[in-house]
């Protein structure tokens, strides 16, 4: 039978096992002072707007880039976990965003996505960089997330290399209003040898409900 953290601590605490200084905290106040501890090990995902531009029904695929599609390579990859750190169980990623010239599709499915994440919480996106257009001139992946027991999350991604950050992501990150948290301005691996592609890492941190 699988033990939660929060009964291994409680068994320390009847079995005095702890180390002296902390068991001398009464039991309760030590495990108030464990749980918050513990909902502060990870800051929850920004949340931004949802966008015009979502479509229930997308499908459950990984590879949004196609062989031959325009557009420099983008591999998206990260892990859902809660606040405390722990793997996110039953979670769905919405994901979609607009292609190369900054063209969103709104009648089928190109670059759009609904993912069943893994038990071991990782999920890996195979797409192209998100062109610019006018209403929201800096690229960006749109993104929605669902679990059993956890907060729903809207958010969006952006990227420090992208020509509208000039160079200084601390400097122009808000610049139109575009972006509310320099968090969601993601550092870009550049990979020019063999098939030259970029890489982004981007966690989802979601709350309890």
């Amino acid at each position: 039978m699988k033990i939660s953290r929060r009964e291994m601590l409680e068994n320390c605490i009847v079995r005095g096992s702890l180390v002296a200084g902390v068991a001398a905290m009464p039991a309760n106040r030590l495990l108030a002072a464990w749980e918050d501890g513990e909902q502060m090990a990870r800051k929850p995902t920004p949340s931004e707007v949802l966008g015009p531009f979502f479509k229930k029904g997308a499908p459950n695929v990984a590879t949004l880039r196609q062989p031959g599609d325009p557009g420099f390579p983008l591999r998206v990859a990260g892990k859902v976990v809660n606040t405390r750190g722990d793997v996110v169980e039953g979670a769905w990623i919405d994901i979609w965003q607009a292609n190369h010239e900054g063209r969103y599709d709104v009648v089928g499915y190109r670059y759009r996505a609904k993912l069943a994440v893994p038990a071991a919480g990782d999920y890996t996106v195979e797409t192209v960089m998100p062109g610019h257009y006018e209403d929201r001139p800096a690229q960006h992946i749109h993104y929605m997330i669902t679990a059993p027991g956890h907060k729903a999350l809207v958010t969006q991604i952006y990227f420090a290399t992208d020509t509208f950050i000039e160079g200084d992501v601390d400097k122009n990150y808000r610049k139109r209003n575009i972006a509310e948290n320099r968090d969601l301005v993601r550092p870009v691996k550049l990979y020019e040898q063999g098939s030259p592609h970029a890489e982004v890492s981007f966690d989802i941190v979601l709350e309890r409900a």
